[in-house]
């Protein structure tokens, strides 16, 4: 069985003081965390030093961070490496969310370039995939995350598989207020995994954790997690406040012990 991995996503949120007060709520909240799953938050860059100190106080929380570029070093201005996340003690690392695609231009190719540099620095990339409303609304949302994963996986062995975790990110329903239903996101769960299945084999496919990207909350929590290929949640709004966030923890560890 697959433990669940409940994972944050600040995004572009909380200082490094406003994390160590994060962390200190979070502690007063509980002072052990994913004690049947994995938790995980993805503070930005300038927070994860201060993240990772004031996590002492609260076991069992791993601190990632939520992007890197795909060059080992070099001039590439406000850039971080894969070395520089791997030093300061990161394991995971997000790559290609939504936001980086539309925002920032980024490619499957390029992403498929960021897979490729975390693996080999031993970090473990959160690859993001998922549809627009119009794509979702057109019936394309099967193809298109299809073609996100064959690209952003491009020459990725079935050994190495084992260290990515994928993140369905219906991109309509983050930030909107919208979710997609326990079903909707339990179908395309387990259409992501049948794509595994088809590039690897089902062995690799059974193991792969998938999570639901898409505005989880503590009201939603429990029927999307409940679903049989929804293997956590990649979390943005919730997890900025430690009540809601460990809600959502205590919700996990109720499920599938």
């Amino acid at each position: 069985m697959r433990n669940l991995l409940i994972a944050g996503n600040w995004k572009m949120n909380h200082t490094p003081m406003q994390s160590r007060s994060f962390f200190t709520d979070l502690s007063k909240l509980t002072s052990s965390v994913g004690t049947q799953h994995e938790v995980l938050v993805c503070v930005p860059f300038l927070s994860i030093e201060a993240s990772m100190d004031a996590t002492r106080k609260v076991q069992g929380v791993q601190i990632g961070a939520q992007n890197l570029h795909f060059e080992n070093d070099g001039a590439y201005t406000g850039e971080i490496s894969a070395s520089m996340l791997r030093e300061v003690g990161v394991r995971y690392v997000i790559l290609g969310h939504s936001e980086r695609r539309e925002y920032f231009g980024e490619t499957d190719t390029i992403i498929n370039k960021k897979v490729v540099k975390a693996l080999e620095n031993n970090l473990s990339p959160i690859l993001c995939v998922g549809e627009v409303l119009a794509q979702r609304k057109s019936g394309e949302q099967n193809q298109v995350v299809r073609t996100q994963l064959v690209g952003a996986l491009s020459d990725i062995d079935a050994a190495s598989m084992a260290n990515i975790v994928i993140a369905y990110e219906p991109v309509w329903a983050i930030g909107t207020g919208e979710t997609a239903s326990p079903q909707q996101a339990q179908d395309m769960h387990a259409y992501i995994r049948s794509v595994v299945s088809d590039l690897y084999s089902t062995k690799v496919a059974d193991k792969v954790k998938i999570l639901y990207g898409g505005s989880m909350k503590p009201d939603n929590a429990a029927e999307l997690l409940s679903q049989p290929d929804v293997d956590g949640g990649l979390i943005g709004g919730a997890s900025l406040k430690a009540d809601s966030f460990n809600a959502i923890i205590e919700i996990a560890n109720e499920l599938k012990k």
